[in-house]
């Protein structure tokens, strides 16, 4: 039968109570004062642009941020390092030259780091009694609102290298006087680190750089800061006075050129650039949204997924530890701001693709490819073969960092990087992408590892294995056989080779890899699940759940498929058993997606709420630690880190979309106290996009909608159901049904009582 009118009807009275109840703005960050670090500021950014509203010495501050800042002067001579002398190192159980090499430069030079540019404050102390501060995430606004009736609005223009200020209402005698200040940072003598928990770095005196110079003139304040090897950057603000006791300006920063700013207009009130800013931030919420009966949880979600689109845009670096966000506290920033490609930039970009936002997700792709031409060489020079790898801990333009190098120049870093090169691909189903960057790069990183592997007695072994952070910097990190964590990379990455050869029409090169796979060994578990490694079972409480990888995010293992299960299963128990107290915060949002692949809803969401209620700043920030005093975790300090938030994010997807071993399943992971819950425009593997509605007393409803031609392979959250297509062939085999769709074609499922489906 046909679905019905009623059927239809209610679909989409479902999706519109969706669309109705989930606009961002009912999360809009509210508060009643300033606040007073710059670690719960207002954040706002455009990818290469960022600023933090907040309080300083009674001064309404900026902190301003460019993402390409950086000093980037070598402190470690990767020349004096390989990765055999490594090995040898490890098996004289000499490991004192390696450290001394590898980690003392990173430990003790403050350089290479992101750099912070600037700030700018108003003397706001005629304004009285700050009532309202509003960040508006649906349009990336804050007004602050005060007591006298002033207002201040700023801004950061969505794609353009600017952002904007002003104030409405001022006293007439104040016209004259609020002047912006350009606060510089101390880079030259001193000392002026800050000692704020946040493991903020040295002082930033410590770079040695000359006294930057300001220059006011008229309405103009220009500053330029000399960096380091005849570089510098530029502060430029410039602001007009306008009738009716209003001020508008704007500001910019530009790197190693001079900072330009298009001229105010003084006959427009509105910045020129406003609807263009409006435009891009409507469009970017429009790719899809949820529904969640659990305000901190839909809540978190959105601040969350604001964060993403001030940080990812096209053009810009990759997402670092604070992207556009750096420490405003006269220290360098918590691990020097830089790029962690051992778990941090990978965490970053999970969203991005079930939340429909390849655009972003691209940011990551684009980073990488852009630095692979140093990161060949520094391959062929670190590990001594050809092929690709990346280090852990990388600067802007992808030079290695050091420290703790079983993990800063790990053998797998390229695997895990690679992955997203293949999600780029499996989500959009991009021909082009596959071809000009997928398929290379994943070649280039499978042909790295079969190089600097060997074979044993027809195994395949790793020279030097580790499991990040186990062990942390000792000797005893590293391991003679594989860690499961390299492991499970190795198995993904010769798989991933194999799909996308063969999808570009490389049969022999995809037969080669899938021989590749066959010579690896198996997993090392036991009745603890997985463990660290062979001889090395989790013995304690341990933030990095590298060892489950397998699981997630590289999903080669299913729950449904008997000979994972168990393994699953006795992991998750074994994580239950060591308990979180050396856990920080990402650890929670990472292991919510790990229980939603294994189906226990309630114990993700219980993640989720733990991580939103105990590891976040009232800004919505990550700051690693328990900041309630200790409640879930022992570390109680709160350096400000992104990959926890967004990680946060993907839990939330898990729970709602799942895309795993060639098929999607809808509502996998639905808690129980979650009676009413709907997304739309999600993204599943195979370019599909799909949304859905589940409440307590409407039937259930999906529906598919395809970008390309292909067959679909789904897992509804029912078994019987009407399809809004009855003329098309559906197969059905253990709970998945298979059809064909074209390209652009839309399938709607509806939930019914009765057996059978049509």
């Amino acid at each position: 039968m046909k679905v019905t009118f009623l059927h239809r009807l209610l679909y989409l009275l479902a999706l519109s109570v969706s669309l109705a109840n989930a606009q961002p703005s009912k999360h809009n960050l509210k508060f009643d004062h300033l606040a007073a670090r710059w670690d719960e500021a207002m954040p706002l950014g455009n990818g290469m642009l960022g600023a933090l509203v907040w309080q300083k010495d009674g001064q309404l501050r900026l902190s301003l941020d460019r993402a390409d800042l950086w000093d980037e002067r070598k402190a470690m001579d990767i020349s004096k390092l390989n990765f055999k002398w490594v090995e040898e190192q490890v098996i004289k159980k000499d490991y004192k030259p390696v450290q001394k090499l590898g980690d003392y430069p990173y430990d003790n030079f403050p350089y290479p780091t992101k750099l912070p540019a600037a700030a700018m404050e108003f003397n706001i102390a005629p304004f009285g009694k700050v009532i309202s501060n509003v960040l508006d995430i649906q349009t990336a606004l804050n007004t602050v609102k005060f007591e006298s009736g002033v207002v201040f609005n700023c801004y950061i223009h969505a794609t353009q290298p600017q952002g904007y200020f002003g104030f409405e209402n001022l006293p007439a005698d104040q016209l004259e006087k609020l002047l912006p200040q350009l606060i510089v940072h101390n880079y030259s003598n001193g000392n002026t680190a800050g000692s704020d928990n946040s493991h903020a770095g040295q002082g930033l005196q410590k770079l040695g750089y000359e006294k930057g110079k300001v220059d006011n003139t008229g309405n103009l304040i220009r500053y330029r800061q000399p960096t380091h090897d005849g570089r510098y950057y530029e502060v430029a603000i410039q602001w007009l006075v306008f009738p009716g006791n209003k001020i508008i300006g704007s500001w910019t920063i530009s790197n190693n050129q001079p900072a330009l700013l298009p001229k105010i207009d003084p006959t427009k009130e509105e910045p020129t650039g406003w609807p263009s800013h409006i435009t891009w931030w409507q469009n970017y919420w429009a790719q899809s949204s949820v529904m969640l009966p659990d305000n901190l949880i839909e809540r978190q979600y959105y601040l969350d997924l604001y964060k993403l689109g001030a940080v990812a845009r096209a053009g810009a670096p990759a997402i670092t530890l604070q992207a556009v966000w750096t420490a405003d506290n006269g220290s360098l920033p918590p691990w020097k701001g830089d790029f962690h490609n051992d778990l941090n930039t990978q965490l970053s970009y999970w969203p991005a693709y079930t939340g429909n936002r390849l655009a972003e997700a691209a940011t990551f792709t684009d980073w990488l490819w852009k630095i692979r031409p140093k990161n060949l060489q520094y391959t062929k020079q670190y590990f001594g073969v050809s092929g690709l790898n990346v280090p852990g801990v990388a600067t802007l333009s992808g030079d290695p960092m050091g420290g703790w190098i079983q993990y800063s120049l790990s053998p797998t870093v390229s695997a895990w990087c690679a992955q997203h090169f293949y999600w780029q691909w499996k989500y959009s189903m991009d021909k082009a992408f596959l071809k000009q960057r997928a398929y290379p790069y994943i070649r280039e990183a499978a042909t790295y590892l079969e190089n600097i592997t060997r074979l044993e007695n027809g195994v395949r072994k790793l020279p030097l294995s580790s499991s990040p952070e186990y062990n942390d910097n000792d000797i005893s990190a590293w391991f003679k056989e594989w860690s499961n964590f390299d492991l499970s990379l190795a198995k993904f990455l010769f798989t991933a080779a194999a799909e996308v050869s063969e999808a570009a029409g490389k049969k022999e090169q995809s037969m080669h890899w899938r021989d590749m796979l066959n010579e690896l060994p198996d997993y090392e578990v036991n009745e603890t699940g997985f463990t660290v490694a062979p001889g090395q079972n989790l013995n304690e409480s341990h933030r990095h759940m590298s060892q489950y990888m397998a699981i997630y995010p590289l999903a080669l293992l299913d729950i449904n498929r008997t000979e994972d299960k168990s393994i699953i299963e006795n992991s998750l128990r074994r994580l239950e058993q060591k308990g979180t107290r050396a856990w920080c915060g990402y650890s929670f949002s990472w292991m919510a997606s790990l229980y939603a692949r294994a189906y226990k809803a309630d114990s993700a969401l219980r993640q989720l709420q733990i991580f939103a209620s105990n590891f976040c700043s009232p800004n919505s920030f990550h700051l690693n630690g328990d900041q309630k005093g200790g409640q879930y975790s022992g570390f109680t300090y709160r350096p400000f880190t992104l990959e926890g938030n967004f990680a946060f994010a993907q839990g939330v997807h898990e729970l709602l979309l799942q895309s795993r071993n060639g098929y999607v399943e809808v509502f996998p992971a639905v808690p129980t106290q979650w009676a009413d819950v709907s997304f739309t425009d999600l993204r599943a593997t195979g370019g599909l996009l799909v949304s859905a509605a589940k409440t307590a007393e409407l039937p259930t409803v999906v529906e598919i909608k395809s970008e390309r031609s292909g067959l679909v392979h789904l897992k509804l959250p029912f078994s019987s159901f009407s399809c809004s297509e009855p003329g098309k062939p559906i197969a059905k085999n253990k709970g998945i049904i298979t059809f064909l769709m074209k390209a652009n074609e839309k399938i709607a499922f509806t939930s019914r009582m009765e057996g059978g489906f049509e």
